[in-house]
């Protein structure tokens, strides 16, 4: 489901947001190289889960409804928190909409229409992927001496499994009542 983007060069951090830290500047490239991608797939699969939320039909309507909702807020929530970070050890973040495009490895779902079991699904690999990713990012920030944006990324880890769980878990119960 999701696709490979070529790395984006990072732009040089103006001296008006160059934010003061003990971290060289290979480091903070570093950890914003490994935390950007990272936003830029939240926002994708924000956008995505919303879609599904929108989007759904059928029998399970009210359950999924309501859990792709709690999942998007969860989403939602961890973009503010990594870019946050990311300014904090002196890096920029995300700009716009195509400098999303640029950065995401989530495929976007364009498809009229999806059936709610696809949804869940796709919605299950994708946290998966970022889960991955996550881990990565973890190691990067570990490497590079920023272990607050590393305990940031373990809960964001802990919630991206938890939804991978939940939408685990109804995915084998669909599969139970078929």
């Amino acid at each position: 489901m999701q696709s490979t983007k070529p790395k984006i060069e990072s732009h040089p951090v103006p001296t008006q947001l160059a934010t003061r830290t003990d971290l060289s500047p290979q480091e903070v490239k570093a950890i914003t190289e490994a935390v950007n991608p990272l936003i830029a797939d939240a926002f994708a699969l924000y956008v995505k889960t919303k879609n599904f939320h929108w989007h759904l039909y059928g029998s399970h309507f009210r359950d999924y409804h309501e859990l792709f909702d709690e999942h998007a807020d969860s989403i939602f929530e961890s973009i503010d928190i990594m870019a946050e970070r990311v300014r904090k050890v002196g890096g920029t973040t995300i700009r716009s909409i195509s400098h999303i495009g640029q950065l995401q490895t989530i495929k976007d779902d364009n498809s009229s229409m999806v059936p709610a079991g696809d949804m869940v699904q796709i919605l299950m690999e994708d946290n998966g992927h970022i889960a991955k990713m996550i881990r990565d990012a973890i190691t990067v920030c570990d490497k590079n001496r920023d272990s607050a944006t590393s305990n940031q990324l373990q809960d964001i880890l802990d919630k991206t499994e938890r939804r991978k769980w939940f939408l685990y878990e109804v995915a084998q119960g669909a599969k139970n009542t078929e």
